[in-house]
């Protein structure tokens, strides 16, 4: 019986897919219970009718870069980031036990999935690619019915939770595919404060717009800079109903916390609109073997995910 205490997490996706895996690696001292979910909005939706449930939420990824309409969710929700995770997606060919892949006819899975392992199914032409809703539920799908002649690509935790065989490990041609995991949740002014004084944190996400001026953004950057702030990713995104003004989500990271709030007292009077989404520490990367994760060395450039 485990003594670990036991965390709600919402999730994009059924239990298997690589947002509990992320979860599971981040929440690693406690008991993960996944609140599965349809789509990314259902996730804030989750958190909104249960304040005790955290959520966890892809932003990117290193083939397909950024999920921009999460950007605009985590905005508008009201909600924080606590923190960031990483995770090297790995696909798997699964089938029920005892199937191989000459018997396979079908293989089942997200469109994006499908498209990161054509390669491998090259020199498989008997078997039809088809597009599914989600990597763990096309598992699932084969459990439930047990359909014999079907395959699905999935993570290692799908098969373990759906009883499949994984025929073949690790298909995806390109194999520096890592997704960026933020978890989120009501600001914590307490559990904050205490990583401040431990001095663990060293990485900020903030939004903000600049009038449409010249040298505008040129302006806030080299204010930064002179702080020693490093930035490490910036996407923009239009200001709806307005003409060529831009929301600008940065994140930077920072080895002196005090010069970074006295970065954001320089720069907020450039800014319109500046808030924090949130300051954490900066995440390990961790490499998914059978559900679990290992983890490894902290990397500082931001690394989106199925």
């Amino acid at each position: 019986m485990s003594t670990k205490e036991t965390i709600k997490v919402a999730i994009q996706g059924i239990p298997g897919a690589n947002h509990e895996i992320a979860a599971r690696a981040w929440f690693a001292n406690k008991e993960v219970e996944p609140v599965a979910c349809h789509t990314f909005q259902e996730v804030f939706d989750a958190m909104h009718k249960d304040p005790d449930t955290l959520g966890i939420m892809a932003i990117e990824n290193t083939l397909v870069g950024s999920l921009l309409p999460n950007y605009t969710m985590l905005r508008e929700s009201g909600y924080f980031i606590h923190g960031e995770h990483k995770l090297r997606i790995k696909h798997h060919l699964m089938a029920l036990p005892g199937q191989t892949i000459n018997d396979l006819r079908e293989v089942h899975s997200h469109p994006m999935a499908l498209a990161q392992c054509e390669a491998f199914f090259k020199d498989y032409p008997h078997i039809k690619l088809i597009e599914s809703e989600d990597t763990a539920y096309s598992a699932k799908v084969i459990e439930d019915g047990q359909l014999e002649g079907i395959g699905a690509i999935a993570s290692s935790l799908a098969a373990e939770l759906y009883h499949l065989d994984i025929i073949e490990s690790g298909i995806e041609t390109n194999k520096h595919n890592y997704t960026r995991f933020l978890i989120i949740g009501q600001e914590d002014h307490i559990e904050k404060a205490e990583l401040i004084k431990q001095k663990r944190i060293n990485k900020s996400s903030l939004v903000f717009s600049l009038p449409h001026e010249e040298g505008s953004l040129s302006k806030v950057l080299t204010i930064l800079a002179f702080y020693n702030i490093n930035l490490t990713k910036i996407q923009s995104l239009p200001v709806v109903g307005v003409e060529w003004e831009y929301l600008f989500y940065i994140d930077v990271n920072y080895n002196d916390y005090d010069r970074y709030l006295q970065s954001l007292d320089a720069i907020r009077p450039l800014c319109k609109k500046l808030r924090i989404l949130g300051e954490y520490e900066a995440c390990q990367t961790t490499h998914s073997t059978n559900g679990e994760t290992v983890k490894k060395e902290k990397v500082q450039q931001a690394l989106l995910s199925i």
